[in-house]
C-alpha cells in the first residue's frame, strides 16, 4: 500500500422555493452516514462536465430538471479513508416537484434553521455559506467623535450592510463595551449580524453575534472558544492559518491583502491567482481583503471567494 488517499470530485445543488427554503435529501440506511441530511448530488463520473453530473444527479435523485446554476462554495475534505472535493452550486430554475426518487426522505428546510440539523461535516461549510451575505464591513478604529463614528455605521447599515465586525485596538474596556452595546442594538434592528474584534469575553458578556480573532490569536487557540450558534470568523493570509482555522472550527475567514492597500503598504499583495489557490485548499468560506471595492465582488466569487471585505469600501468619511 502506498497510502494514497483517493480525490473523488461530488457535487450538489441548492434548490429553494418560494419561502426561500432549501431543499435536503436524507442519506439512506445502509449508505456511508445513513440518516444525516445533506444537500442533493453526488459523484462527477469520468468526462462529465460539474454542470452535466449536478443535471443527472437530481433528476435521477429527486426528479427534477434543472436550468441555470451558480458555483457556491467549493469544499475540499479529507476523511479516514478517501479525500473529496464537493462543488456546491445554487440551482436558479428547476422544472418538477422534488421527491425522493430512491426511497430516501425530502424536505424544505428555513436557512436559519439548517445549524440544529445533523448533516456530513462537508455540509456544514455549506451552511455558512448560505447563511452568509457578499460584503462584509470592518468599522474603522473608533475616534473621539463617538456620535460621528455610530452615524457611520448608521449610513452603513442603511445601505445594506449585514454583516459588520465591530474593530477597536486602541479604546479602553469600559469605553469599547458601552460602545459594542449601542452598535449591537443598531445592528439588530437593521437585522445585520454584529461581530467583535478578539474579545470572546465581551462578546460572551453582551450577547454579541460573534467575535473575529485577528491570525496571532487564531494561532495560538487550541479549540474553538464560542459555541457553534455564535460566528467565528478569523484573519489569515496563507495556508498555515486557514489549516489552522478549519482545525480548530472557524465559521469563515478573510484573506488578503488581495491587492496593494494604502493602510499597509509594505505588505505584498497576493493577487487573485494566489488568493484563489488558497481558497480551493480550504473548505471555509472566505472573504478577499485589502483594496478592493463593491465593483470587485463579482471578480472575487469567480475566484473562489463568497464576497469582499474591507472598511473605507463601507465607512467614507
Amino acid at each position: 500500500m502506498n497510502g494514497r488517499i483517493d480525490r473523488t470530485h461530488v457535487v450538489a445543488g441548492v434548490l429553494s422555493d418560494s419561502n426561500g427554503r432549501v431543499l435536503l435529501a436524507q442519506r439512506r440506511n445502509g449508505s456511508h452516514s445513513a440518516g444525516l441530511w445533506e444537500f442533493p448530488g453526488g459523484k462527477v463520473e469520468p468526462g462529465e462536465t460539474a454542470h452535466a453530473a449536478l443535471c443527472r444527479e437530481l433528476r435521477e435523485e429527486i426528479g427534477v430538471e434543472i436550468g441555470a446554476i451558480e458555483p457556491l462554495i467549493g469544499v475540499p475534505w479529507n476523511f479516514t479513508t478517501k479525500s473529496i472535493v464537493l462543488d456546491v452550486y445554487r440551482v436558479l430554475d428547476f422544472n418538477g416537484e422534488p421527491r425522493g426518487c430512491e426511497g430516501q426522505a425530502v424536505a424544505w428546510q428555513r436557512i436559519d434553521a439548517l445549524i440544529d440539523i445533523e448533516m456530513p461535516p462537508p455540509d456544514r461549510p455549506v451552511v455558512c455559506a448560505l447563511r452568509l451575505p457578499s460584503c462584509y464591513a470592518i468599522t474603522p478604529e473608533p475616534d473621539s467623535d463617538e456620535a460621528r463614528f455610530l452615524a457611520r455605521i448608521d449610513r452603513a447599515l442603511a445601505g445594506g450592510v449585514r454583516l459588520l465586525q465591530l474593530r477597536s485596538k486602541a479604546i479602553a474596556a469600559s469605553r469599547l463595551r458601552a460602545l459594542a452595546q449601542q452598535v449591537r442594538e443598531r445592528a439588530r434592528e437593521a437585522g445585520a449580524t454584529l461581530l467583535i474584534h478578539s474579545s470572546v469575553d465581551l462578546a460572551r458578556e453582551i450577547d454579541l453575534d460573534g467575535v473575529h480573532l485577528s491570525s496571532f490569536e487564531l494561532m495560538r487557540l487550541r479549540d474553538r472558544p464560542l459555541p457553534r450558534d455564535r460566528w467565528l470568523a478569523a484573519s489569515c493570509h496563507g495556508e498555515s492559518e486557514l489549516a489552522q482555522a478549519t482545525a480548530i472550527g472557524v465559521d469563515f475567514v478573510v484573506l488578503g491583502p488581495v491587492q496593494p492597500t494604502r493602510s499597509h503598504p509594505d505588505v505584498p499583495a497576493m493577487g487573485w491567482s494566489r488568493f484563489a489557490e488558497l481558497c480551493a485548499a480550504t473548505p471555509l468560506p472566505v472573504y478577499a481583503l485589502g483594496g478592493l471595492t463593491k465593483a470587485d465582488t463579482a471578480t472575487a466569487r469567480a475566484h473562489g471567494a463568497q464576497g469582499i471585505a474591507g472598511i473605507s469600501e463601507f465607512f467614507a468619511p
